[in-house]
C-alpha cells in the first residue's frame, strides 16, 4: 500500500489515510501493518522522528475506520512545532460524518468529558468515579439531512480518542457503520466501513506560512449519500 500525499514541503506532508488501517501498533509485537510501518518503508528518516519509535513523525492520529487528512512531521523541530499546536488547540480540524437519525438542533457544541470503560469511551461518568475524566468538545453542523440520516459537519476542539464518535451517539446519533457504538443498526446498501472522512486541516507550517488543505469524500462514501432519500 502506497499513502496518497495531499501536501508537502521541507518540514511536513499531509496524506489522504485510507480506511480500515491502524495509524501506529499498539506494541512492538503487534502484528497488522500501520501507516508508521509504511511511512518508514517509504521515508527511513522518519524513524528519527518523534517521541516514540512506534509514531514516527505522527503529531495526531485517525482511528483505524476512519480516513481523511494526516499530518506528518518531517523533521525534529517541525514535530515539536506542530504538536505544540495540537495542543495549544490552534489546528482547526473537520470532518463528515454520516449518521443516524436527526439531531435535536441542526447545529450546537457537544461538551462532555469522556471517560473509558474497557475499549469504549463514554460520556456517562456517574457512579463511576474512577474513571478519569477529560475535557471533550464538539461542534457539529447539518451539511444535508435524508430521510433516515444526516450528514454532518464536525468540528472537534479537543482531539480525545473515538470524541466525534462517542459525542455524537451522545445525542442520540451515532455515525452510519460504527461497529463499536451504533451496533446493530443497518447500513445504506454498498457501504462496508465507518462513514467518518477527515476532510479538512488548518494550520501554521514551521516556516510560518498559514495552510488550509482539503481532501474529498472518499468514492465509496460518495457513493453511498448518492444512493439516500
Amino acid at each position: 500500500m502506497t499513502l496518497p500525499i495531499v501536501y508537502e514541503d521541507d518540514n511536513l506532508f499531509v496524506i489522504n489515510k485510507p480506511a480500515g488501517i491502524a495509524v501506529h501498533k499498539a506494541s512492538p509485537t503487534d502484528p497488522q501493518e500501520t501507516v508508521a510501518d509504511i511511512l518508514v518503508r517509504e521515508r527511513p528518516y522518519l524513524a528519527s522522528v518523534g517521541e516514540s519509535p512506534l509514531r514516527p513523525g505522527l503529531v495526531h492520529r485517525l482511528d483505524k475506520e476512519t480516513s481523511g487528512i494526516m499530518l506528518i512531521a518531517k523533521n525534529q523541530s517541525a514535530f515539536l512545532f506542530l504538536k505544540e499546536q495540537f495542543q495549544s488547540r490552534l489546528v482547526k480540524k473537520e470532518y463528515l460524518a454520516l449518521v443516524y437519525g436527526h439531531p435535536k438542533e441542526p447545529k450546537g457544541t457537544i461538551a462532555a468529558p469522556l471517560g473509558k470503560i474497557g475499549a469504549k469511551q463514554t460520556t456517562q461518568l456517574k457512579g463511576r468515579r474512577e474513571l478519569v475524566e477529560r475535557d471533550a468538545v464538539t461542534d457539529y453542523a447539518t451539511e444535508k439531512s435524508f430521510r433516515d440520516y444526516t450528514l454532518l459537519r464536525v468540528m472537534p476542539q479537543t482531539g480525545r480518542t473515538h470524541q466525534i464518535r462517542v459525542h455524537l451517539k451522545s445525542i442520540g446519533c451515532p455515525i452510519v457503520g460504527d461497529a463499536l457504538y451504533a451496533t446493530g443498526k443497518t447500513k445504506p446498501p454498498g457501504l462496508d466501513r465507518m462513514f467518518l472522512h477527515a476532510t479538512t486541516l488548518s494550520f501554521t507550517a514551521p516556516d510560518g506560512k498559514a495552510l488550509t488543505l482539503e481532501v474529498e469524500l472518499p468514492e465509496s462514501l460518495q457513493k453511498a449519500l448518492d444512493t439516500l432519500e
